[in-house]
């Protein structure tokens, strides 16, 4: 009987052993491919993203569109380093010509709506930087911060790579210390 009591408990704790790591291996793979956790560094997306606000990025998500909110790493003409992945909003798409006329955005010289963008105040509302006619290359995305007053972007270190990009914001899922919940 002992040798059974003791296979038993064998068992179990491999049974034990077994199962820790396969949810170790199933966070570890939805972390790596499926969806990630991130903080806000800037406020560059105010008064849509605060800082610190935490965000839940979809890497999966497929296709990029104009008003997507996207999580980067560094695009290559970016030399501060301070803020090795960036938050900001897509608003032009491979092969577009973008450009501005006061703060309107025009893409191939139409003017587009962005319903997404909140009624901006303070430092977020002050006139913003011009758009220079830029062909957007194909693979690359051309992004802005929502707070276009206080925010260093496409406009001044040019466009993201489709390679850079991490994920689509899905969620904040934390704000002001507390858990709050968003969707995208």
């Amino acid at each position: 009987m002992r040798r059974t009591r003791t296979s038993g408990r064998t068992r179990g704790v491999l049974s034990l052993v077994i199962m820790v790591a396969l949810v170790a291996l199933a966070a570890t793979s939805v972390r790596a491919y499926a969806a990630q956790a991130f903080v806000v560094p800037s406020g560059s997306m105010l008064p849509t993203l605060q800082i610190g606000d935490r965000i839940i990025v979809d890497k999966l998500s497929g296709a990029i569109h104009r008003g997507d909110i996207i999580v980067f790493r560094r695009a290559p003409g970016d030399t501060d380093s301070e803020y090795p992945v960036l938050v900001k909003r897509v608003v032009g798409l491979p092969g577009e010509t973008i450009s501005s006329a006061g703060n309107t955005i025009l893409i191939n010289g139409h003017p587009i709506s962005q319903p997404w963008l909140p009624k901006l105040t303070g430092q977020c509302y002050q006139p913003s930087v011009g758009i220079p006619t830029t062909k957007i290359p194909s693979g690359q995305y051309y992004v802005l911060g929502d707070c276009r007053g206080d925010s260093d972007d496409s406009r001044y270190w040019g466009t993201v790579p489709a390679a850079n990009i991490i994920g689509k914001v899905s969620a904040v899922v934390w704000r002001h210390n507390h858990p709050w919940l968003h969707w995208f």
